[in-house]
């Protein structure tokens, strides 16, 4: 192994451990925050709460303009460059951009929320609902961006304080107090926008105290590094929102083809199929701004390691996961939901297999990008997005929110196909092996031999347990039986064992 993959590798190591362990505590605050929702509110109040939420959030990636990734990676290549001038310009132009650019995203919502209540969704309330939560797409926004500036000079700790902790603590906090004293679904969803203020003053106050680099206001400008930046980052900002059309079509149109009830059951489980993009996402943060200050020096063997090594820890990482959503869904959905959602026991397994190719196929659309491929990645983006759009159509109408859930798994699975393919051709990099092909068919007849002897035991909270532990020693032995690691690995996973020492 190679210095220069050693010590990136070291890095994303340090860095995406610390990032999944935020991830996971922000999960477990805003699952809390979710079932505390669900148990206190009507299940059309929860729909309005998911059509509404869904709408801000794509309002915020509009606002955001593709410069939470665009900035980071920019900051990264000149920082590989030594090019500090132009790291400043950086900063100062994605703050302004982002500024002005959600102030008239928000005074548009405010516009034409009576007209996305009433004629598209037939609910006055979401009107209501829909400018309370608009207040807070500015807000959210800049802090994205201080976040993506500090991601840049590969510093994880300001996401996992703000964003993973500070935020999902306020609003659990005030939701809780809001529940004990006089439960009304208003104040319920005014404590988030309030949660949001509160991480915004504290960060400004943190960016202003630690800045990684001094920025002279008075000499940064707007200049030609403004237009690549918005250049390259444009097509980032349609990669993110075809990204959530595939993720929030489905909510969308089960709003408009069902009823809210039906809305409410598919996005209760939806957030449990994204817990297996935790590691991808974890590891991606930092993976972005160091495989481009590689890119920058031209060392793309090293980026070809570095990415087979963190795809092949992370999908072995994710399985367990995907397992026990996959085998028990109407369990897990009945314990943390209440049985009114476990008939969406299917939909969850549907979406389990979608999410699960995420993590297959690995860091794909994180090394891409480092490459500046972001017109690929929109192109790419925009075919899937069609194709969920088209299924949805289709499957929606017939099958309700297993229609939506099937749409999903098949337009993730193309793109992660897509954009292998493209990868290979650019750059030569490819994640399939014979180690890794050998350890995924491997693992594919695990799970369906397991998953085959279950319906042969009655499934109590005990013998789900026994079962399950069973088959996470059957899959962890499976791992050097089958010879599926090398010497690079070992030492990857030397280097994972001591971050989690340090940090517990």
């Amino acid at each position: 192994m190679s210095k220069n993959i050693d010590e990136s590798l070291r890095k994303i190591v340090k860095g995406s451990t610390v990032i999944f362990v935020g991830t996971i505590v922000s999960l477990f605050l805003g699952f809390l925050s979710r079932i505390i929702m669900i148990r206190f509110t009507t299940q059309n109040e929860y729909g309005i709460y998911s059509l509404t939420f869904t709408i801000i959030t794509i309002c915020t990636t509009i606002s955001t303009l593709g410069l939470q990734d665009g900035t980071a990676r920019y900051v990264a290549y000149f920082r590989g460059k030594n090019e500090t001038k132009n790291v400043q310009d950086i900063i100062y132009s994605s703050i302004i951009s982002t500024l002005m650019a959600s102030i008239l995203i928000t005074s548009l919502v405010f516009t034409v929320a009576d007209y996305i209540a009433v004629d598209i969704f037939h609910s006055q309330e979401v009107s209501y609902i829909l400018r309370i939560m608009a207040i807070s797409i500015p807000f959210t926004v800049l802090i994205n961006i201080i976040i993506a500036i500090f991601r840049g000079f590969d510093k994880v700790t300001t996401k996992i304080y703000f964003n993973n902790i500070l935020q999902p603590i306020v609003y659990l906090f005030l939701l809780g107090v809001v529940v004990y004293f006089n439960p009304s679904f208003i104040k319920m969803i005014t404590v988030y926008l309030i949660s949001v203020l509160s991480t915004f003053i504290m960060i400004i106050i943190y960016f202003v105290k630690e800045n990684p680099i001094l920025v002279n206001w008075k000499n940064v400008n707007i200049n030609h590094n403004t237009k690549t930046l918005l250049r390259n980052s444009i097509p980032l900002l349609g990669v993110s929102i075809l990204i959530m059309i595939m993720s929030w079509t489905d909510t969308l149109m089960l709003g408009y083809f069902k009823t809210p009830e039906i809305v409410a059951s598919y996005n209760a489980v939806y957030p449990l199929a994204t817990l297996l993009s935790t590691g991808i996402n974890s590891v991606g943060f930092l993976y972005l701004p160091i495989i481009s200050n590689l890119y920058s020096k031209n060392q793309i063997k090293d980026i070809r390691k570095i990415s087979e090594s963190s795809t092949k820890w992370n999908f072995i990482a994710t399985i367990p996961v995907f397992a026990l959503l996959f085998m028990y869904p109407e369990f897990i959905i009945n314990v943390l939901y209440g049985s009114r959602y476990s008939g969406a026991g299917n939909v969850l397994q549907i979406l389990a297999l979608g999410y699960i190719m995420n993590s297959l196929f690995g860091l794909n659309y994180y090394t891409l990008l480092s490459a500046g491929k972001s017109r690929l990645l929109m192109n790419c983006s925009i075919i899937s997005a069609i194709m969920n759009i088209i299924l949805n159509l289709i499957l929606i109408p017939p099958y309700g929110m297993l229609g939506a859930a099937i749409a999903s798994a098949v337009s993730f699975t193309f793109i992660e196909i897509y954009m292998t393919i493209k990868l290979y051709q650019f750059l030569r990099v490819h994640l399939f092996t014979k180690m890794y092909i050998k350890f995924v068919l491997t693992t594919v007849l695990l799970i369906i031999a397991f998953y085959t002897f279950r319906t042969l035991i009655a499934q109590t909270v005990w013998t789900i347990w026994k079962f399950y532990s069973i088959f996470l020693v059957t899959y962890i032995l499976s791992i050097p039986l089958t010879k599926s690691l090398d010497e690079d690995d070992f030492k990857l996973l030397e280097k994972i064992k001591k971050k989690l020492e340090s940090i517990f």
